[in-house]
């Protein structure tokens, strides 16, 4: 391996800016998946692998829908580029494990996407296979956040910036951005944009779903405004308190957006922003999680045999 390092060090020269391309490709694949539906485009490429039964290609009898689909397809590929790169950046630094590791989780999570994206063809657009379709761009934007966010971080052991309940807070307010992500998908499966003029939908009543959603909604903007303001009265990291102004900022816009298109009837270009903003959503989310936290670089003191028993986890002090 190491005959190859010279090869790798263009790679890891640029490995932030790659990471960073990586997460921001992985959000745009939200907004390329919603011009599919958007556009009744789901059937474009009427099959999978292929995307006709004799070509790999879409062709000209499949019109403008053959071509919205398989441009979508084809953006896997840039996926699957930016993450080798990613792994061959990895390897040309001073080798840390837990940065291949996360370049390997992003590079296996993107054949896993397109599988999935061929089920949802082969199942002609089955509501709940597209809604998994969709978290899994959420699985792999997490994933993808937390490599760009490492390269900068050291492996020790998680060391916490806030106080205990701070921390719980911040746990509950993921899990309330996941809650509303979750719901958006089921919303989503009761409406009429369906990717394909005769995909079924699940069933459910979209006004009932929808105000769950927005209950939703609410509470994870009031857990995200007492989140900054518990942030702002303990000493915490001036970051953090940036990190979820920024994410009550984009949760607002965000809610304005999902209640004018609910009033609108669903416009299509305002659909479209709603799912650009779930996927920005979630990146602030994470970064609020990142910013109660830091990992420092594991020095030889910091490395515990073992046998031993691991080091208590640091009480900040007030």
């Amino acid at each position: 391996m190491k005959s190859f390092e010279p090869l790798f060090r263009p790679f890891a020269a640029w490995l932030r800016p790659l990471a960073l391309a990586s997460l921001v490709a992985n959000v745009a694949l939200i907004v390329t998946g919603a011009a599919v539906r958007l556009t009744d485009s789901g059937l474009g490429c009427p099959t999978w692998p292929r995307c006709t039964d004799e070509s790999y290609t879409t062709t000209a009898a499949m019109g403008v829908h053959g071509v919205i689909e398989f441009g979508n397809r084809l953006l896997t590929f840039v996926l699957a580029a930016l993450a080798i790169a990613c792994f061959l950046g990895a390897l040309g630094r001073p080798r840390r494990r837990s940065l291949v590791r996360l370049s390997v989780a992003v590079g296996l999570g993107i054949p896993m996407q397109g599988v999935v994206g061929g089920i949802t063809v082969l199942t002609h657009l089955n509501p709940w296979v597209v809604g998994l379709h969709f978290l899994l761009s959420i699985a792999l934007i997490s994933v993808a956040y937390a490599f760009w966010r490492r390269i900068d971080e050291g492996d020790g052991a998680p060391r916490s910036l806030v106080p205990a309940p701070l921390r719980t807070l911040g746990r509950l307010t993921a899990l309330a951005g996941l809650a509303v992500v979750a719901a958006g998908v089921v919303v989503t499966g009761s409406g009429p944009h369906s990717g394909d003029r005769g995909a079924k939908r699940n069933g459910l009543d979209p006004a009932a779903i929808s105000q769950v959603h927005a209950d939703l909604v609410f509470l994870l903007i009031g857990l995200s405004v007492a989140l900054w303001f518990a942030l702002r009265a303990v000493p915490a990291p001036p970051a953090a308190a940036r990190a979820a102004l920024v994410l009550i900022a984009v949760e607002l816009g965000q809610g304005l957006i999902g209640f004018v298109q609910y009033f609108t009837h669903l416009p299509v270009i305002l659909v479209a922003a709603h799912m650009l903003g779930a996927g920005l959503v979630w990146w602030g989310t994470l970064g609020v999680l990142w910013s109660l936290r830091e990992r420092p670089s594991l020095s030889p003191a910091d490395q515990v045999p073992a046998s031993s028993s691991p080091a208590p986890e640091p009480v900040p002090t007030a």
